[in-house]
């Protein structure tokens, strides 16, 4: 009997899971001032009171957002459209007691910052991230969802998503509450264009540019060319497309000078958003090129930590250096590799991570993992108080990015590669969808690698542990010279400075810096340095050219209204620079050659 009554239960759960139902409309009457109204409809739900909220986090971002602040005038109605009670117990959370079956929940949005985080609703765009937009239940975050649009009725605006598309004209579906919060929708004038690739098992995957730019055809198809480029350039990291859902991805893109500057990855699509006016150029290419490789790399490569994602509070990670530092790196190595960015260009790239590593405080301070657990706070988190950042912080995307530098370079010494890395990690947890953490990435160089000792001792030194790497001889290898960019100049830091009738400082003086051993920090104001009045960066300069590492100079200064005096002990600049031996004079063997084309040359066949 016990075995028959918990069937029975069962089933009756089943039933009623699967008889709920939750509907979403959306309409846009008020465009012009930036708003819309949305009605979230549950029907056949069992519960006698459900709990709506809006989100404090969303996918691909791990900080806290306060969405609720942008919704008001909030009502409840009940099947025969009267108005019911709504108890407002929290800043962002609604509750509504006293059900039978269905309540119509409906309310006012405003939006008006179009990025890949947030919402923007405007006369002539409908940008919309569905964390920043939606209200949810949270009794009913497995439930099937369907959402319908309301568009304008001028017949050109276009609605681009992942959801799948309903049978009705403007509906779409979700699974489940996890695939609605991380599927944007992008509604407008929208220049569309497609192409089909095929995985090697001839299985076809399909490819849409939603761009909302101003120009040409001609020039959308032409840019449309090269984010295709992209797409066959990444698959070769890999070796295959992911199993898109719906067999296809989306790129929602607008490039126009009224969207912030974003770009958010999803699991089927991501939302661009570059302000500058559309000219098709290359240089756009970067954005496009990091948020598709986490198409593999976070979506389905995806950390133990981030799954399910918690839309109620910040999402800490000890894996963002991976998930984001390794696709920082591919997404600058997949460009030169496109052709897009030429080896001195790259060679760019490779001085900016290596001075990450070597030059950031934080990265001498903290591990990756570290770093990787403070995107809580810097992930485009709001704070209005100073934080002391610069001495005790590295981003989680450049200095992972060093550390994939560090580890590609390592395995092509020994025959191997960071790709062969990546498909192992994509085929032991990325295909299967099998979450991991950092001891399963380490287990998986073990077995790339069939060297115990190198891969632990890889991951104590530079991902658990904060240790100086050694990036020149393994360069030169590829024919590149690692040398120091300002040799011999005497330096005092790296801060930004208001000029006026002296310098004032505007940024935290670094650790170990001249200014720093001095005393001197932000907001104060040097008045003169050995002996002379400096009012302008070129004035500082110049003083610092007359002099060499090691001197020791008098620096006056103000803190508030005390003039004080210190002795700046000049050092060397630190900065790194990473040349092309030809630039440099130096030789160039035919291995040099060889090794730079494996790393830096096309592998599209």
């Amino acid at each position: 009997m016990r075995k028959l009554f918990y069937l029975s239960a069962f089933q009756l759960f089943v039933g009623y899971a699967f008889a709920q139902k939750i509907n979403y409309e959306v309409s846009f009457p008020n465009l012009v001032h930036h708003e819309a109204n949305i009605a979230v409809i549950v029907s056949d739900a069992p519960q006698k009171e459900l709990t709506f909220r809006m989100s404090r986090s969303s996918p691909g971002r791990y900080a806290t957002h306060e969405y609720g602040k942008n919704v008001y005038d909030v009502k409840a109605f009940d099947k025969a459209g009267q108005e019911v009670a709504v108890e407002r117990v929290d800043g962002d959370v609604y509750k509504v007691t006293g059900l039978n079956g269905f309540v119509k929940m409906q309310y006012t949005l405003y939006a008006n910052h179009a990025d890949g985080t947030y919402a923007g609703l405007d006369q002539n765009s409908v940008h919309l991230n569905a964390p920043a937009t939606y209200m949810w239940v949270k009794e009913l975050q497995k439930t099937p969802i369907e959402v319908k649009f309301d568009v304008p009725k001028d017949g050109s605006w276009t609605i681009a998503t992942q959801l799948k598309p309903g049978p009705q004209p403007n509906t779409f579906s979700a699974s489940d509450l996890q695939y609605f919060m991380d599927s944007p929708i992008k509604i407008g004038k929208l220049a569309i264009k497609e192409w089909t690739l095929n995985n090697p098992d001839k299985k076809p995957a399909k490819f849409r540019l939603a761009l909302e730019v101003a120009g040409s055809e001609s020039l959308a198809d032409d840019f449309a060319a090269k984010v295709k480029r992209v797409t066959q350039e990444s698959q070769m990291v890999f070796g295959a497309f992911p199993a898109f859902d719906f067999g296809q991805y989306t790129f929602l893109a607008s490039i126009n000078p009224y969207v912030k500057g974003d770009g958010m990855e999803h699991r089927n699509s991501t939302m661009i958003s570059i302000p500058v006016a559309f000219d098709g150029s290359s240089n756009l290419l970067g954005v496009f090129s990091h948020e598709f490789f986490h198409a593999w790399n976070v979506e389905r490569i995806r950390p133990k930590t981030l799954e399910p994602f918690n839309f109620e509070k910040s999402n800490m990670s000890f894996e963002l250096w991976f998930a984001e530092g390794f696709t920082q790196y591919y997404g600058e190595l997949i460009l030169a590799r496109a052709g897009f960015e030429s080896p001195e260009d790259y060679c760019q790239t490779l001085s900016f991570l290596i001075n990450t590593k070597e030059n950031t405080t934080g990265a001498k301070r903290i591990s990756p993992v570290q770093a990787s657990c403070n995107a809580v706070f810097v992930d485009a988190g709001v704070s209005i108080d100073k934080t002391n950042y610069p001495n005790i912080y590295t981003s989680y995307y450049p200095y992972g990015a060093s550390i994939a530098l560090a580890l590609d370079l390592q395995l092509r010494a020994r025959g191997l590669t960071l790709d062969g890395y990546m498909q192992a990690v994509w085929q032991k947890h990325g295909e299967p969808e099998v979450p991991y953490q950092v001891g399963d990435l380490q287990n998986v160089l073990v077995a790339y690698s069939k060297d115990q000792a190198f891969a632990e001792g890889f991951f104590a030194k530079y991902v658990n542990g904060h240790e100086s790497f050694d990036y020149a001889p393994l360069l030169q290898m590829a024919g590149l010279t690692l040398k120091k960019q300002f040799e011999g100049k005497a330096w005092i830091g790296d801060v930004k400075y208001k000029e006026g009738t002296e310098l004032t400082i505007l940024a935290n003086t670094i650790i170990d810096s001249p200014l720093y051993v001095a005393g001197l920090d932000i907001d104060d104001q040097i008045l003169k340095l050995d002996g002379k009045s400096v009012a302008t960066q070129a004035e500082l300069t110049a003083i610092l050219n007359a002099h060499k590492p090691g001197e020791h100079i008098p620096v006056e200064y103000r803190h508030r209204e005390e003039t004080k005096m210190g002795m700046l002990i000049l050092k060397e600049n630190p900065k790194w620079i990473v040349k092309m031996n030809e630039s440099a004079d130096l030789p160039v063997t035919e291995e040099m050659k060889k090794f730079r084309k494996d790393w830096l040359g096309s592998k599209i066949k």
